[in-house]
Order: C-alpha cells, then sequence, then structure tokens
C-alpha cells in the first residue's frame, strides 16, 4: 500500500524524485515549492523548475510566501499525510511542521551525510578534491541535515566531473534512493541510524565571488575550484579590466619562478598562468562579450601577451 505525501522540493535536481513518485505506487497530494522568481533581462516571473513539473503531471501546487504562515499549516494538515518526501527545498522545516504526516519526512540529501550537510554539497565535494560522494536519505529532525540516516549510495566523482555533470548523475540517484526508502518504509525494513555528529563537515552556499580565481593558490585547487563552480557562480579571472570566465584547465608539471597569475612563455597556441605551486592550462575560455571557445581559437582572436598578468 502507498504513502499519500506532500512532495517538498524546487530546483531541477528535485525534479527527477517528483516524477518518479508521481508513477506510484504512492499518492502525491500536493507539491509545495517556492515562490515565482524573476528572472533575465526582462525580470519576468519565472516558476521553479518543480512547480513546471509538477503541472505538466497534473499534480496540486502550492508555493507558500513564507512555511511559518497559519495557512500554510493548515493546507498541509488538510491533507493528512503520512509522509513528506523532501528533496532540495530550500528552506529548514520546524518541529512544528514535521509532525503533521504520520510518519514523519525523509530528506535526500546530495552527499555522504555527515559531511557537506548544507545548501551545496556537489559543487564543495569537487573544490575539496574528494574523490567519492553520493546521496544519502534521513529522517528529518529540525536541524540542517542532521536527520538519522535511513540509506545511502556513494558514487565515484571523476576526473572531469563538474558540478553540473554531477549535479546530473545525482539527481537520478537520489530519485532511486528516495523510490527504494519508502518502499522499505512501507514494509517497516528499515532502521535508522545516527549521524556521528563529530564527523559533520558544512557545505556553504555559494557566493558569485567564490568563482573569482586565487592564483596564489596550488594548480590542482584551482582546477578542482572551476569544475565545481560549473555553471554556476562560473570561474573567472581578469587581464586588465577584461573578465574572462574559464571552464576547463589542467595542472602542467613546470618549474615557476614568476608571481601567481603571470602569463607563461614558451606554450605555443596555449595560456599558461603561474600559480602558488607550478602552472595550469587554460583549455576553455570565454571573454566577457565572446562565446565559450578552446583556448588556442580564442587566443587567435584576443591577445595575452607573455608576461602579463591576470587578477
Amino acid at each position: 500500500m502507498g504513502f499519500n505525501l506532500i512532495f517538498m522540493g524546487t530546483p531541477d535536481y528535485a525534479v527527477p524524485t517528483l516524477e518518479r513518485l508521481a508513477q506510484g505506487p504512492h499518492r502525491v497530494s500536493l507539491v509545495v515549492t517556492q515562490p515565482d522568481r524573476r528572472k533575465g533581462r526582462k525580470k519576468a516571473a519565472a516558476p521553479p523548475p518543480v512547480k513546471a513539473a509538477a503541472l505538466r503531471l497534473g499534480l496540486e501546487v502550492t508555493q507558500p510566501a513564507s512555511i511559518r504562515d497559519d495557512s500554510f499549516r493548515a493546507l498541509l494538515c488538510r491533507k493528512a499525510p503520512d509522509l513528506f518526501a523532501v528533496v532540495a527545498f530550500g528552506h529548514i522545516l520546524s518541529a512544528d511542521l514535521l509532525r503533521i504526516p504520520s510518519k514523519g519526512a525523509v530528506n535526500a540529501h546530495a552527499s555522504l551525510l555527515p559531511k557537506y550537510r548544507g545548501a551545496a554539497p556537489i559543487q564543495w565535494a569537487i573544490i575539496n578534491g574528494e574523490t567519492d560522494t553520493g546521496v544519502t536519505t534521513i529522517r528529518m529532525d529540525d536541524g540542517m541535515d542532521t536527520g538519522d540516516i535511513l540509506l545511502s549510495r556513494s558514487v565515484k566523482i571523476g576526473d572531469s566531473d563538474t558540478a553540473e555533470t554531477l549535479h546530473d548523475r545525482l539527481s537520478h540517484l537520489s530519485a532511486d534512493l528516495m523510490i527504494d526508502t519508502l518502499d522499505r518504509l512501507s514494509h517497516g525494513r528499515l532502521h535508522p541510524v545516527p549521524q556521528d555528529h563529530a564527523r559533520a563537515t558544512t557545505a556553504p552556499m555559494l557566493a558569485k565571488g567564490d568563482g573569482r580565481i586565487d592564483w596564489r593558490l596550488s594548480a590542482a585547487k584551482i582546477e578542482r575550484r572551476i569544475r565545481g563552480v560549473t555553471p554556476w557562480p562560473g570561474a573567472f579571472t581578469y587581464h586588465g579590466s577584461n573578465r574572462l570566465k574559464l571552464f576547463a584547465a589542467k595542472p602542467v608539471p613546470a618549474h615557476c619562478c614568476r608571481p601567481p597569475g603571470t602569463v607563461l612563455t614558451g606554450f605555443p597556441e596555449e595560456l599558461c598562468i603561474a600559480t602558488g605551486d607550478q602552472a595550469l592550462s587554460i583549455l576553455e575560455i570565454q571573454s566577457a562579450s565572446g562565446k565559450r571557445l578552446p583556448i588556442a581559437e580564442f587566443l587567435r582572436g584576443y591577445r595575452i601577451s607573455p608576461g602579463s598578468r591576470l587578477t
């Protein structure tokens, strides 16, 4: 017998889970997502991806301006849910709300908890050089990703993975793990395990400035930063007053005696930059007014002289 679910989620990451839940055997009686946001030059209101998916699936949607409103709580109560299924909703639910579903709330989080609690676990796992990550389902409490662990599955982080490619893999793994978790819960075959809070790490939300390259870091750390902030906020640096966006790079074994950020000589049709230890070869780049290009093609139309500095 399936559960009566209220699904809570907002971005693209949550859509595969909603789609899988809508296929049964559970009934999604309500979808809760954040309000529409104004985007683009015209600042037109754009629905969250979860709202667009829910409407396409014929599901009822609500977008509370505040999850603390009494009217929102009353709506949840009227639905008499067995469970909340939560994926990247963007809010921490209060203990009062978590008492509404008769069987509690399940969250699918994109890390191997207790590591990388917070808003940007995918990005920080790459930036910090992790070789593995995954998805964990937990029984929600009123903390930030602190609830008891139900299930987890791991995946390898590839040397070429960006936050975008890893996001896409984990979004589908989250859907699989949520379905498996609910199936086992419905048959009484899950036993929650408390997290080891002493091992917890955090993954704070990224800001636009987190994409700016600090050339004093090692080449390996800069390369991971580029992959970890792609596609958002995007890695960038400045050549004079010109903003350059970086998409791919590779460390180059080279002894560098130039200050970090210096464009190095001896690399025709390449852009090699001195870092805190060795050199970093830029593979894909974009100027403020141009398009994303392989470095050799970019350099045919944009000159960066050896000895100049990127900042």
